[in-house]
């Protein structure tokens, strides 16, 4: 009974907030389906780390679970490498790999990181700390983990909530903006599609030949990129599909579930309640809107000097939130022309994007890791 007043005494208000903020992530994953394999052990372990003297975080002279679990999976970034084992086998190329043109789309709608990340250092952040929030604009949230935790920001919690936050909200945020800056005749734009077809050989290869180069394009990356492409690999190669399912259903949701409460571990009140965060929220905003932005503008630019026009809205896929990206827009077609199907080219877009993220991720760590100490 002494502890219960002791810990209720001790109780304070930023903590109580911070209950706030996992109970709306955990409405968010339960009541409106956004990204709950994350948001939900998100909220969960927010709750849990901001009780009194929570046994999560501290056990006696010992780490609590929670940091024990962030020193063996975040903070060695094992586990966004693993989880991109299963994201590179959940990934279908053959959209891509019969249009590759698709490809400069995907790179396009990076533009986003770089902006945010002049944007970050400009209004006061250091270099590595504006280098980690502006990932959030790959929409990719392993990336964002993984180069935040090699950058050592102390800004890890934030940056993976919004990053994961933002991708669920992609339904949301992209439709006004791609309205914003295209016009009724360029949505209505039909583009058939023609499915190609594409040799197993060169899905084999494609992985291989892709980690190759952007190992010698962006060596950081290799580890990222790697990962992703042997995922895909496991799923393309034919001869490992019990692995590949088990890498797409297994350890995708074992490694989110982890990764959701270890994340968990670096929301607590002291660190997390901050003008800092709220700029990084703000920051996160600004880098989908230009990712979205810089994609649909390429696409348009490039039905400047194109006899074939490409409905310019299929840019904004370029950004890494894969599926959902690809889903808004197909919808967005159908909206303006209900005999307008998108959804294969955006798909294409789609997982450009997703290398490109990769890629830029990779792009980002080896232009600063001069400062890392």
């Amino acid at each position: 009974m002494q502890d219960l007043f002791s810990n209720v005494l001790e109780l304070q208000w930023q903590q109580v907030v911070m209950w706030a903020i996992g109970g709306i992530l955990i409405y968010l994953a339960i009541k409106k389906e956004m990204e709950p394999s994350l948001l939900l052990p998100i909220g969960f372990g927010t709750i849990l780390v901001n009780l009194p003297n929570s046994g999560a975080v501290t056990q006696a002279l010992e780490e609590g679970p929670l940091n024990v679990l962030f020193d063996a999976g975040v903070a060695n970034e094992l586990f966004p490498l693993l989880l991109f084992v299963g994201i590179g086998a959940m990934i279908d190329f053959k959209p891509l790999l019969s249009n590759p043109k698709l490809m400069i789309f995907g790179a396009a709608a990076q533009f986003g990181i770089f902006f945010t990340l002049c944007l970050a250092f400009a209004i006061g952040f250091d270099v590595l700390d504006a280098a980690s929030i502006a990932i959030i604009g790959a929409a990719d949230g392993p990336t964002s983990i993984f180069v935040a935790t090699s950058f050592g920001s102390k800004y890890l919690g934030a940056i993976i909530v919004v990053a994961y936050s933002y991708m669920a909200l992609v339904p949301i945020i992209q439709p006004p903006v791609v309205k914003l800056v295209t016009t009724k005749k360029e949505r209505l734009i039909r583009m058939p599609y023609a499915e190609k077809s594409v040799s197993k050989t060169t899905l084999i290869l494609f992985p291989i030949v892709i980690t190759a180069i952007a190992g010698l394009v962006a060596p950081k990356s290799v580890a990222l990129v790697g990962f992703l492409m042997f995922g895909n690999l496991l799923r393309v190669c034919g001869v490992l599909d019990s692995l590949s399912e088990t890498a797409q259903k297994v350890l995708a949701n074992l490694i989110t579930l982890f990764l959701g409460l270890t994340v968990a571990s670096q929301m607590q009140a002291e660190s997390f309640l901050t003008l800092e965060t709220l700029m990084i929220l703000g920051l996160g905003l600004l880098a989908f809107i230009f990712d979205t932005i810089g994609g649909v503008m390429v696409a348009k630019l490039y039905n400047l000097f194109s006899r074939t026009k490409i409905n310019p809205m299929i840019g904004a896929c370029g950004i890494s939130a894969f599926p959902m990206s690809a889903r808004v827009i197909n919808k967005m077609g159908l909206e303006e022309d209900n005999q307008n199907f998108l959804l294969m080219h955006a798909v294409g877009v789609n997982v450009s994007g997703q290398i490109a993220s990769v890629i830029a991720g990779g792009l980002i760590m080896t232009l600063f890791s001069t400062y890392l100490g």
